[in-house]
This record gives structure tokens, C-alpha cells and sequence, in this order.
């Protein structure tokens, strides 16, 4: 990667990417950035995006990758992009933003990528030259293949070295052999190869297209997306290509030609429509690349933390909100199924797992997942494997052919081990037996030789750990006695016996006592717990007899076997008597009521109750673990046990909750886990409030007002408490009993004169937090302020209403102590049944509900406080409609026109009159019309009359309000006389148009079908107009509902509704008047409708 350019440090950027940067297409290039965070509140977030828009995050892969890392120390956070085998399509403008909270800084860089740099021009010459040549793979000298003797070539002129390719791809091809001959170039066919792909490089100059389609295209996944691009010929058709095949017509795909423009439209685009599109014009092409960006998929159950030993299967499992989603697992770099065969990788829906089968120390870190629009992380801890011994091997005594068994078991079920004797490895044969039930691990020999005897050692594989146990032989002489013995109990005291009389035994295991007793006559043996015998031969606890040994078995061993248990054995020599106490050891109980005391950012305080029953044996400490609410994965938080009872958990996230729960351990071993404790949230206090000041002082009141914490956390803000002390005390008095919300307090009830301290503490569930004060303390004095009345803008002027209409007028003033506002009218005091007056603090309300033309007038507001006043004055004016003009009348008549004047309305509605609207009306039609609008005087003059008639007049006032309700008609009329015309009329004859009644069309038969209205229809003509009578049958048709006449013009209609086979028959129809008459008549049938299929 080459460099160029210099980069400027500014902003939030430690570092950033060259400007220019050229890339060799193949390798690998690496842009660096990097951040310093130690003046941001929060994490950073950086994007890399190329061009203007095109966010590259959703492009990681095996092309690109990202890479984040943060150093604690100079806390500088680095982002690394990768582009990995850089290719043509890499190249152009990229931009990388680094944003955090309300600072924002970029950086823009230009990437080149040129192909791997060619040889030098000797090396590339030499390419093409045959490597048989011999002597000609120089300059082309034929000489030498002449016999004649060589001579020394004259020293050349040096020439300057000439680009042969630049020389090559200017020239025309009939020159290439030529100049190939020049330049010492044989590969002929291989030069012209190389040079057409050097050509395919250079940007060719498009003759088909107008305009080219962009360099590349972004859409989201599910969206539609359209290539267009302008070709010269309109008429001319074009191919589309995606990945070099041909696209064909469909749903997904609609290909449309208008004009020079044509259009690819990809609907409802999938991730397979991520390709290169191009679109071919004849020989000519244009291409472009679509890329199709994933809906940001979340991650819906985060990542888990864990803590195991060496060897133990780790599972870090997450769900995402969309199946099939891509989900990178990183620990220092990308994790990949390929290179890491140690991983594993599973997907189950949205369920996707990173498996490690058998953790190592190696795998010590913190491991993320990233999503496109997700991340979470989960840490893993791994412990080497400690063993523990929970019973170790016992020494035995055994006589001949008896069994030897030698027996232990350690913490881990899947530990092996190898049993020695004198230090060599004991092999199993017929008589010996090793065997592995989970934690239990037994050496076994039958018929116990007196070689057998020695010490005996257990050693785990992978563990500096030995256990060892000696195997003592017992000689059996028998001497010949001939009187009796007494009987005698030979008690052991080896082995499980830790005094003379007391045996430890391990709930759940077997306990077999193997008692030798001699005497003779053989003497009768009787166990028993306290006062009862124990007979039984068989069951959980029974005795077996055998000669010279009387066997006490229990299997199982419970708490309740606990107890003193006596041997008694008799003959006729005597009686003896033995006593033991049996007690049995077993994991404690739970421990009990876990609770949590105190959380803090991340840690919490937990305490819990000591189990009731310790098992018999000492507690040695206690193990816990936590997971979070919702999640079955335990995480343990300590291997080595805790012999206390109060534990503060660590690292944890804050706003997430957890549970606890506890195990005892005791030498036994670990009891059940105790109940979990109750959800708890680990949480701290917000950081104190900011900016606290006085926002107003008076003599016995203090407002305060702040801002929020910077930091709040996951608890929240519930409220604040303002708390105050005078000055000097340190005792602070609580100023609101309840939490106050907002940003602002009013402390009231305060001596006049002293000095107060104020503070105010930010309190959520995790508790108060540090208080905010002020630098000095603040005397509770009232500060004298002059009244000041600040009168709007608009109200400065006079202020117009109309009637009915509402009034409200807000006037705001300042002053201290709090001033004495008063309302006048007109100088005299206001009358509070006419106005409403409503005075505050800081202003002052007039209210009017329904404003009348006696409201106007002059108001003026004094504001008093002591000896000092400030006045304002408002002119508030009512309006209405005037009334109409005085004295309407027409004061002359010449030719076409007319001249009206008026006189001004007696009542103007308490506002000038604007102008006045005059309309004229002929007496015939007494229809008006306006001649004038918005006229400013009081008269005028009418034009454009009508020679002949005679016209009256009308006149509206006009103000603020509008036109008056009613206007004012002139008293008399203008007449517009005839000059010199007279009209002879010829005298008219009335022409008889009288006629007889005559059908001009007569009535049709008809055939219809039943249930389909209908219609007859005829025309008649006749004066006067005759009168229709419609008939059936000769019957007068009444008014029956069923039937509709009507005469349009002389055109007659019957309509018959919905007629039934009752309807059909002879319909006529009568015109008469008083010349005559006429009639017409058909005939109706009446069809019933058939079924076709019953047909």
C-alpha cells in the first residue's frame, strides 16, 4: 500500500487514513483509525461509508472486515478497516464518521487500485523475445547466422527509452509488426494478447449511450431499485445482464423503453440481486453494481458469561430477530469455522452458538457477537481442574482366602488412575480386579495370598496426587486347646474406626463390620441399637454369621442409623461384650434465606443463613453462583470455598438482573443449591444535580432552579430533595416531604435576614445521590424592583373589536414587593360588572366575555407599589355595521345617465365610513344591480341607462365591520325618455291552430316476460291539449300504483311494473278534446320464465 499525502489531527481523531491511498489489486489494504475518548461521556460509534451514503457495515464479510480494539490506559479506541484482495471495483471515495452523544467528526479518503506493477522495459522486451533464440535474443541481428566472423558492434548513440506500450496503443495495427521488429519483440501473438488486455483498461468512449448508468446502486433488502441509463438511438434495443446472463421479462424483473430512456426495475430485491448489472447497446456496454443492504437484524437474548474448569464444554449461545441472519463471533479477530478448528459453529433458527468442546487456559477473553445492528458480549473464565479426595483408601487386615478391597473417591467422576503395589503397577488378572463407577474407584483381590500383602498406592491420571493404603496378612495357627475358652470379641481398630468404640460412615454408603470372635464351645453373637436386638438375615440392615466372624451390614447408610449399637457373645466359657457408636456424615443442607443487602454501578452485597444441619461434619465454606433472570445458565463465582457469609459479586451489568444461589461444602461434600434469591438489579445513584441557582429571592421564600445529572444509570431519576441550613449549623432541614419532579423548587417559610445554605440531592431506587451546592449562602431579603408595566405592541395602538366579540387582554409588569395593580375607564374607577379584571404576580387580565359599543373608551392601568406608581393607557374602540344613507335621491336625468346624491348615515357603527355601494333596478323587473362598490363619496352618477325605462335606485353604507344591514331607496325614479322615435305596428292576425286529436305513432304489440317491468308507447297531437285516458280491456286505469302515465310533449309512456299473467291482455289509449277524439289500442302477453336445466 502505498501512501500519499499528509493527514491533519482535528477533532475527535487521534489518527485517521491517508488521503490518498493506492492499492495493488490482489493484496490485502488496511485503513486505520483511531479516537481518543477521555473527553466523551460514552462509547463512540464510528461508520465507514463509501461514496455519499453507501454505509459499508452491512458489507462485512470475507471481502471486508471491521475490526474495533480499546486500550485502557490511553483510552484510545482504533477502528481497522480490511479490504482483502483489493479489485477494481474497491476503488473511488470513501469517508469514515466517528459520532458520540453531540460531538461528530469525519474523515474522507480517496482509494486507487492499479494492477501489480509491471518489470522493468528491458524485462517486459525479454518476455517476448524466444528464450531458444541463442545469440538473437538480443537486438535482431541475422548476422549470426552467417559463418563469417564477428565483429565488434560500434558503441550506439544512447537513445531515451521509449514506453513500447504507450507506443503500441497509439499506433495502428498494420504497424505492430513493424514496430515489434524495432524493439527486438519475436512473441508476436503473446504482444498482441498482452496489449489487448492492457486496452480493455482504458475508458472507452461510448457511442451508444447518452448517459451511462451510476457506478453503483444501494437498496434495502425487500425494496425496489431502478437502473436507468439514456442510449442516442431511441428506436434501438438493449439487453440486460446480471453477472454476464442475460435477464428475461417477469414479475421481478420489468424492463421499460420511453424515448431515450431505458429502465430496469428490480422488485421486492433479494439478497441473490447483490451482482454486477450491465446494459448492452450492440457491441457497446455500460456497467454498474447493485448492492442489497439487510434490514438491521437485534439481538434478542444477549450472551451469557461463564465459568468453568479446564476441559468442560463452553456453549455461548444468542438469538437474533430474523432467521437466517449473519452473525460474526470475534475474540481478538473473526472467529471462522475454516481456521478455527478448536470452535465450533451451530445455528437453530434464530438461535446461533459459538462451542468450544473442551475449554483451555488459551481460551481466557472476552467473546463478542456482532450483528448488523446488534452487539453483545460474554466473558469466559477458565480454572484449572482441582481434585479433591472425599474418601481416601483404608488400611486392611485380611486372612487367607478372604477379599481384599480397597476403595476411593475423588470430586471428578471422570478422572482415571492407575493402582500400584511397592511402586509397580498393579495389572488386573483372575484373582484381581480394578473397576471406575463414577467417582468411586476399587482395587478388588480374591483369595488373599500372603504375597499380597504391601502398600498400596491410587495415583490420578494428569493429577500430583497419591493415594496409599497397606494390606496387613493375617496368619491363622490353630492351637489344640482341650478345655474351653471363654468367648473374646477382636475388634479392628483400623480403617473407618477414628477412636476404639466410634465408626464414621458416608450417608449413601455401604458400612459392613466384620467382627472376629473366638471361643469355645462357638460362642452365640447378638447385635442390637440401644434395647433392640437386630435379627433380620437380610434386608438394608441385617448380620451374617459365619464361623469365627460375625458380619454387621448396613447398605445405604441414613441419619437415622445414627446411634450406639452393642455386641454380645456367650458359651458356656462366658459372655463378652462390645459397644460402638455408629455415626453417620452427609453433605449439609442448603443454606438458607439469600437476599441481597446492597447493589452498587456493578456489584451487589448478598447474605444468607448458615444450612440447619451441618452433615455431620465441620463446614468448610460455602460456593455461589449467578446467572440472569430469564437465562438457565449458572455462572460460578468462585472455586475456592468462602468461609463467610456475606459475598459481594462483581462485575456485573448494571440495569440487568440477576439471582443468586449458595452451596455448602463440608468434607463430605456440596449440599443441594439453596432457593435463589430474589431479582435483584445492580444500580447506582446519578451524579450530583448541575447548575444549581436562585432564581428569586423574597422575605420569606427562595426559588431554586437546576439541571439534571449528567449520568443517571439504569435506575432512573425518581425526583429530587431540596434540603437547607442556616449558616454556621450543619444540621439540614428537608424542604419538601415529597420527591419533587421537576427542575425547580420555591423553599418557603424562611427567616427574613438570615443566611441560608441550600443543596439538592438527585434520589432514584439505588438511593441519593452526592448533593449539588452553591458557592456562597443566600440572604433571605425581598429585593425592591420599580413597577414596570411592559404593554404589548399591539395594545400601544388603538385597540378595535367588534361587537359580540370576545376581549382578553394580557398586560405584563414586574416589580418587588409584589405591586398593586388598578383598572380606569375614563378616568374613573372600573365597573367590575361590566369588565373582568384578574390580577397575578407578574401581569394583569381584562376580560370581556361580549364586547358592546358602551365598553369603548379610554382604560388606563396604575401600578402602585408604595410610593412609586407606572402607568399605561389602551384606547379600546367597539365597532358595528352603520346604518344606511339619509335622503336617497335622483337630482337629474340627461340622455343615458342619471345623478344621485345622499346624505351620511345617522349612526356610523362607531367607526368612519369607508364608502358606499349603489345598485340600480329597472321597474319592470325589478331585478338589482350593483353600479358601484367602495364609492368614497356621497353622491354619483349612473351611466349606460336604457332608452325607455325607468329605474330606481338603492344605496349601502360601508366601515370596518362591512355593508349596513339595510339600505336606503331612492324617494323617486329616474326615466330615461325617448328622443324623437316612433314605432307603427302593422296590424296582427291571429292564425286558428285548432285540430283534432290524431295518433301520429300508434301503440305496439308486445310480448314480454313475467317479473320485468315494461313500457307501451305512442305520440298524439291536437289543440287545445287533449286530455289521455288509459284503459285495459276497455277498463279505466285508475290510480293504481302498478301503473305509470306520463305525457312528454305528446309523446304518451304506460309503465307497467313487474308485470304478472293478470297484466296481459288489450291496452288502449283516448286523446279527446273539445273538437273530437281519438284512440289507439295493442295487445300484451304476459310470458312465464322457464328453467334450462329443468329442460
Amino acid at each position: 500500500m502505498e501512501e500519499s499525502g499528509s493527514t491533519e489531527l482535528t477533532g475527535l481523531f487521534v489518527e485517521k487514513p491517508p488521503e490518498n491511498v493506492v492499492a495493488i489489486a490482489g493484496q490485502d489494504v488496511i485503513f486505520i483509525a483511531k479516537v481518543d475518548s477521555t473527553t466523551l461521556a460514552r462509547k463512540p460509534t464510528m461508520k465507514w461509508l463509501k461514496g455519499k451514503w453507501m454505509d459499508l457495515g452491512s458489507k462485512a464479510g470475507k471481502h471486508m472486515q471491521f475490526k474495533e480494539t480499546y486500550d485502557r490506559n490511553t483510552k484510545v479506541y482504533t477502528y481497522e478497516m480490511k479490504i482483502i484482495k483489493a479489485v477494481a471495483g474497491d476503488a473511488g471515495g470513501y469517508r469514515c464518521e466517528v459520532s458520540a452523544k453531540d460531538k461528530c467528526d469525519s474523515s474522507t479518503f480517496e482509494v486507487t487500485v492499479e494492477v501489480a506493477q509491471q518489470e522493468s522495459q528491458e524485462d517486459i522486451l525479454s518476455a517476448f523475445k524466444r528464450s531458444d533464440a541463442g545469440e538473437d535474443e538480443g537486438d535482431l541481428d541475422f548476422s549470426a547466422l552467417l559463418k563469417a566472423t564477428k565483429k565488434r558492434k560500434k558503441p550506439e548513440k544512447e537513445e531515451p527509452e521509449i514506453d513500447v506500450w504507450e507506443l503500441l496503443k497509439s499506433a495502428h495495427p498494420s504497424e505492430y509488426e513493424k514496430i515489434a521488429f524495432k524493439y527486438g519483440i519475436t512473441d508476436l501473438r503473446g504482444m498482441l494478447k498482452r496489449l489487448k488486455k492492457m486496452k480493455v483498461v482504458e475508458p472507452k468512449i461510448s457511442e451508444a449511450f447518452l448517459k451511462r448508468l451510476e457506478s453503483c446502486y444501494s437498496v434495502e433488502k425487500g425494496k425496489k431499485i431502478v437502473l436507468r441509463c439514456e442510449v442516442v438511438d431511441a428506436d434501438v434495443q438493449v439487453k440486460w445482464l446480471k453477472n454476464g446472463q442475460e435477464i428475461k421479462p417477469s414479475a421481478k424483473y420489468v424492463m421499460e423503453s420511453l424515448g431515450n430512456v431505458r429502465t430496469l426495475t428490480i422488485n421486492r430485491t433479494s439478497l441473490a440481486d447483490d451482482a454486477a448489472y450491465e446494459c448492452v447497446v450492440g457491441d457497446d456496454k455500460c456497467f454498474t453494481e447493485v448492492f442489497v443492504k439487510e434490514p438491521p437484524i437485534t439481538i434478542t437474548k444477549l450472551m451469557d458469561d461463564y465459568h468453568v474448569v479446564v476441559g468442560e464444554r463452553v456453549e455461548f449461545e444468542i438469538e437474533v430477530s430474523e432467521e437466517g441472519a449473519h452473525v460474526m463471533f470475534f475474540e481478538d479477530v473473526e472467529l471462522h469455522k475454516d481456521k478455527d478448528t478448536k470452535f465450533r459453529f451451530k445455528k437453530d433458527g434464530k438461535k446461533h452458538m459459538l462451542i468450544i468442546p473442551e475449554a483451555t487456559l488459551d481460551d481466557i477473553g472476552m467473546y463478542h457477537a456482532w450483528t448488523n445492528g446488534g452487539h453483545t458480549k460474554g466473558e469466559l473464565e477458565v480454572e484449572e481442574k482441582q481434585l479433591e479426595v472425599l474418601q481416601d483408601i483404608a488400611d486392611l487386615t485380611v486372612r487367607a482366602t478372604d477379599q481384599a478391597v480397597f476403595k476411593c473417591e475423588v470430586s471428578d467422576d471422570k478422572v482415571t488412575g492407575k493402582w500400584y503395589k511397592d511402586g509397580v503397577e498393579v495389572l488386573p488378572s483372575d484373582r484381581i480386579k480394578m473397576s471406575h463407577i463414577g467417582r468411586f474407584h476399587r482395587l478388588v483381590i480374591d483369595d488373599v495370598k500372603p504375597e499380597d500383602a504391601g502398600d498400596y498406592t491410587f495415583i490420578p491420571d494428569g493429577y500430583a496426587l497419591s493415594l496409599s493404603a497397606k494390606l496387613n496378612f493375617l496368619e491363622i495357627k490353630i492351637d489344640y486347646v482341650p478345655r474351653q475358652d471363654p468367648p473374646k470379641i477382636h475388634l479392628d481398630t483400623s480403617g473407618n474406626m477414628v477412636s476404639q468404640n466410634t465408626i464414621i460412615v458416608v450417608a449413601g454408603n455401604k458400612l459392613r463390620l466384620d467382627v472376629e470372635i473366638t471361643g469355645e464351645p462357638a460362642p452365640t453373637v447378638v447385635w442390637s441399637k440401644g434395647d433392640q436386638p437386630i435379627t433380620e438375615a437380610e434386608g438394608r440392615v441385617r448380620v451374617e454369621s459365619r464361623k469365627d466372624l460375625s458380619c454387621f451390614v448396613i447398605e445405604g447408610a441414613e441419619r437415622e442409623d445414627e446411634g450406639n449399637y452393642t455386641i454380645v457373645v456367650t458359651n458356656p466359657a462366658g459372655e463378652d461384650k462390645a459397644v460402638l457408636f455408629i455415626k453417620i456424615v452427609d453433605v449439609p443442607d442448603p443454606p438458607e434465606n439469600v437476599k441481597c443487602t446492597g447493589v452498587g454501578e456493578d456489584t451487589a452485597t448478598i447474605i444468607w443463613d448458615a444450612p440447619k444441619f451441618d452433615g455431620g461434619a465441620p463446614l468448610k465454606g460455602y460456593l455461589m453462583e449467578r446467572k440472569k433472570k430469564g437465562s438457565s445458565r449458572w455462572t460460578k463465582l468462585n472455586f475456592d470455598v468462602y468461609d463467610s457469609t456475606t459475598y459481594e459479586a462483581k462485575r456485573m451489568i448494571e440495569g440487568v438482573l440477576y439471582e443468586m444461589r449458595v452451596f455448602a461444602v463440608n468434607s463430605i461434600g456440596m449440599s443441594q443449591p439453596s432457593l435463589s434469591s430474589k431479582p435483584f438489579m445492580p444500580i447506582a445513584p446519578t451524579s450530583e444535580p448541575t447548575r444549581l441557582s436562585v432564581h428569586d429571592v423574597t422575605d420569606t421564600t427562595c426559588s431554586l432552579k437546576w439541571l439534571a445529572p449528567e449520568k443517571i444509570g439504569a435506575g432512573g431519576l425518581d425526583g429530587y430533595t431540596i434540603e437547607y441550613c442556616k449558616e454556621g449549623d450543619t444540621e439540614w432541614v428537608v424542604a419538601n416531604q415529597e420527591l419533587c419532579e421537576r427542575q425547580g423548587y420555591v423553599v418557603r417559610n424562611l427567616p427574613v435576614g438570615e443566611k441560608i445554605n441550600f443543596r439538592v440531592v438527585a434520589v432514584n431506587i439505588a438511593g441519593r445521590s452526592p448533593p449539588a451546592t452553591m458557592a456562597q449562602p443566600v440572604t433571605i431579603r425581598e429585593i425592591m424592583e420599580y413597577p414596570k408595566i411592559r404593554l404589548p405592541r399591539e395594545l400601544r395602538t388603538k385597540y378595535i373589536r367588534k361587537v359580540g366579540e370576545k376581549i382578553n387582554l394580557v398586560i405584563p409588569f414586574q416589580g418587588k414587593p409584589r405591586p398593586v395593580a388598578t383598572w380606569f375607564k375614563d378616568g374613573q374607577p372600573l365597573d367590575p360588572k361590566m369588565v373582568n379584571v384578574r390580577n397575578s404576580n407578574i401581569d394583569s387580565i381584562l376580560f370581556i366575555r361580549a364586547a358592546e359599543r358602551e365598553h369603548s373608551g379610554t382604560y388606563e392601568l396604575v401600578l402602585k407599589i408604595e410610593n412609586m406608581e407606572d402607568r399605561a393607557t389602551i384606547n379600546i374602540r367597539i365597532i358595528e355595521k352603520p346604518g344606511p344613507p339619509v335622503n336617497v335621491r335622483a337630482t337629474d336625468v340627461w340622455g343615458f345617465n342619471a345623478a344621485l346624491e345622499w346624505n351620511p348615515p345617522t349612526d356610523d357603527g362607531n367607526c368612519e365610513i369607508t364608502g358606499y355601494t349603489i345598485q340600480k333596478a329597472e321597474m319592470k323587473t325589478k331585478e338589482w344591480y350593483t353600479v358601484y362598490e367602495h364609492n368614497r363619496r356621497p353622491n354619483c352618477t349612473v351611466s349606460d341607462l336604457i332608452m325607455g325605462n325607468e329605474y330606481m335606485f338603492r344605496v349601502y353604507s360601508e366601515n370596518l365591520c362591512g355593508l349596513s344591514e339595510e339600505p336606503r331607496h331612492s324617494k323617486n325614479t329616474a326615466v330615461i325618455a325617448k328622443t324623437g322615435l316612433e314605432l307603427k305596428q302593422n296590424p296582427y292576425k291571429e292564425k286558428d291552430v285548432c285540430c283534432v286529436p290524431k295518433f301520429t305513432q300508434p301503440l305496439v304489440d308486445r310480448s314480454v316476460v313475467a317479473g320485468y317491468s315494461t313500457a307501451i308507447s305512442c305520440s298524439v297531437k291536437g289543440f287545445p291539449r287533449p286530455k289521455i285516458i288509459w284503459m285495459k280491456n276497455k277498463m279505466i286505469i285508475g290510480g293504481d300504483p302498478k301503473y305509470l302515465m306520463q305525457n312528454n310533449q305528446g309523446v304518451l309512456t304506460l309503465n307497467i311494473r313487474k308485470p304478472s299473467t293478470f297484466d296481459g291482455g288489450k291496452y288502449s289509449c283516448l286523446a279527446v278534446n273539445e273538437l273530437g277524439q281519438d284512440e289507439v289500442e295493442c295487445k300484451l302477453e304476459i310470458r312465464i320464465p322457464t328453467d334450462p336445466d329443468k329442460q
